[in-house]
């Protein structure tokens, strides 16, 4: 009786469960399969993308943050049997990066071997990031085996995408014309910045304007790309690495920096004269650049320092903070034709700059159109003395990108060890294992340690007393609290003056005048036509060092305030 009782108990509770199973199986598959498949996001990848479509790798920003992924979207097409096809498609997250990463066109919309289906990052790392090379290119090929899609690896930079927004957003800040007739500063939206930590060389921002609107240009928009192609601002090109400008008086610092390294000069004697004596270095010109006996004359009659200079003679920093080109030019030719060309050289002038991006060449050497800013070493050419003044400040046949200006301003902030720039920390494949990282890595030493020390002493000076101190460029104390030091350029492009100059600074801070202490980071600025380069950019990178320092690298300790007497202690501002 009792196992009758247990067999149709026993019998009861299979029953109850085949009729659970079958209708749970029914709710699946009539009830939540209608629901997965009228959800486009989930069926996306299953109904158009094949098993053997290939994923690209993402990129990131230094800490993490996402800043390029392929997502699969539907094709735009008018073919009625086409309606479940889609691609992978890529998706950038911030729009300041675009001129940087770049952009990658499908090869539906493009062919791959066209020169513009890709470019930036996405086009000189297209063998990692497509999964072609090295451990990931052979797992992929087992993967095809196994009928597993091919995924490429994933690339982190060096820069912090906090940084890159702050200086996309404060690009456009500059001083205002003080009326209808002031020809200082000239609005200008086009240009480029570079913020580097100088101890290691890693790039922290790069930004250059005008921009484009990548996710546009990868979703296969040919009319748009066409658009950005045929603009005469180019907005395709990054402007820190891509284009070459007259770098004006910021080039003086190099010339300044084989002065002092070579002992050719130091910073504090005064030894420039305004007498005419030809025996004697004059700051104000005509000058000889030979002999005594020299009837070629150089330069213009007056200088910019003529109009607040009162006693003479001045010295070498006097003629560095207050930016004399008729000091600059016999300083140049006094050190020498051949010295000052190898102290370019160690800073990669002339040469392809190690970088993960090609970056063109600088030139101070006459070259023929076809070789000015190409991608190769253009032939070593002969450089006249005149020409070696001219160049010595910066007006001359000197032809630089905005890189090559961080080079210097990099070594004089690192104590004059310089720094391979990096963009790349590191590649990892599709399990997360790393590939390949980046460390810091020293290229060598153009200028020692002393020299560095005095050429952030000097570069104090400008910003404190001289060029880089007046009111509209408000980056000196009290309009910044950060004790930024840096060197003004204003490249002129042309001898009658119609059209605006290039606009320079190279930046570092924070720095404490003879501290020993060395800048966290620097800033090199450059905006096209923007007329004085102190105008310019001042403006902008007050806001940007109080914005990344505030809010960013936030460790960073605010300086004491400047000895209120810095200026008039040590000359660098006269009075009658």
């Amino acid at each position: 009786m009792n196992i009758r009782r247990s067999i149709r108990r026993l019998s009861i509770l299979f029953v109850i469960l085949f009729v659970a199973v079958s209708g749970g199986l029914v709710y699946w598959q009539v009830v939540v399969a209608q629901q997965v498949s009228s959800n486009p996001y989930l069926t996306l990848n299953r109904k158009c993308l094949p098993d053997s479509t290939p994923k690209r790798g993402r990129i990131f920003d230094r800490n993490g943050v996402l800043l390029a992924e392929s997502v699969a979207i539907p094709v735009n097409t008018n073919n009625p049997n086409a309606n479940n096809l889609c691609i992978y498609q890529r998706y950038y997250t911030h729009p300041s990066m675009a001129n940087l990463i770049g952009y990658y066109v499908s090869p539906l919309y493009c062919s791959i071997s066209a020169p513009f289906c890709s470019s930036g990052i996405e086009r000189q790392f297209d063998d990692y990031l497509s999964g072609r090379n090295g451990i990931t290119g052979v797992n992929n090929t087992i993967n095809q085996a196994l009928h597993l899609p091919p995924v490429g690896d994933d690339i982190y930079l060096t820069i912090d995408v906090r940084i890159q927004d702050i200086v996309d957003k404060d690009f456009d800040t500059q001083a205002q014309p003080s009326g209808p007739n002031d020809t200082s500063v000239f609005t200008t939206h086009t240009g480029s910045v570079i913020v580097t930590d100088p101890k290691t060389g890693e790039i922290l921002a790069m930004v250059s304007h005008p921009t484009y609107d990548s996710n546009r240009v990868a979703s296969g928009d040919r009319q748009y790309l066409q658009q950005l192609l045929s603009d005469p601002h180019q907005p395709l090109i990054n402007r820190a690495i891509d284009d070459c400008y007259v770098p004006g008086s910021t080039y003086k610092t190099l010339t300044l920096m084989s002065a002092l390294d070579t002992n050719t000069f130091d910073l504090d004697t005064p030894q420039f004269y305004n007498d005419g004596d030809p025996t004697h270095l004059q700051a104000i010109g005509p000058i000889r650049l030979g002999s005594v006996n020299d009837t070629e004359k150089f330069g213009p009659i007056g200088n910019n320092i003529d109009y607040y200079t009162f006693h003479y003679p001045v010295n070498l920093r006097y003629g560095y903070s207050h930016s004399d080109n008729i000091i600059f030019a016999q300083v140049g030719a006094k050190t020498g034709v051949d010295t000052w060309l190898k102290y370019n050289h160690n800073f990669y002038v002339g040469q392809q700059i190690p970088f993960d991006l090609p970056v063109r060449v600088s030139t101070v050497t006459p070259q023929s159109q076809k070789n000015l800013c190409s991608y190769t070493p253009p032939p070593e050419t002969p450089l006249s003395v005149k020409q070696l003044a001219e160049n010595a400040f910066g007006q001359g046949v000197d032809f630089v990108t905005p890189m090559q200006m961080s080079l210097f301003d990099d070594a004089a902030a690192n104590n004059g060890h310089l720094m391979r720039p990096t963009l790349i920390s590191k590649i990892v494949d599709p399990s997360q294992s790393v590939l390949q990282s980046f460390s810091a890595k020293e290229l060598g030493t153009p200028i020692s340690d002393t020299t560095a020390g005095l050429i952030r002493d000097a570069m104090y000076g400008v910003v404190s007393c001289g060029s880089g101190s007046l009111g509209k460029v408000q980056l000196s104390y009290p309009y910044s609290r950060w004790s930024v030091i840096g060197k003004t350029g204003t490249g002129e492009v042309d001898s009658t003056g119609l059209t605006p100059a290039q606009s320079w600074f190279i930046t570092a801070a924070p720095y404490q005048f003879q501290s020993g202490g060395l800048p966290r980071i620097t800033i090199v600025a450059m905006k096209e036509h923007g007329g004085e380069g102190a105008y310019a950019n001042g403006p902008m990178l007050r806001d940007i060092y109080e914005a990344v320092f505030s809010h960013v690298l936030t460790d960073v300790q605010v300086p004491p305030p400047p000895d209120p007497n810095f200026c008039n202690t040590t000359g660098l501002l006269q009075t009658r």
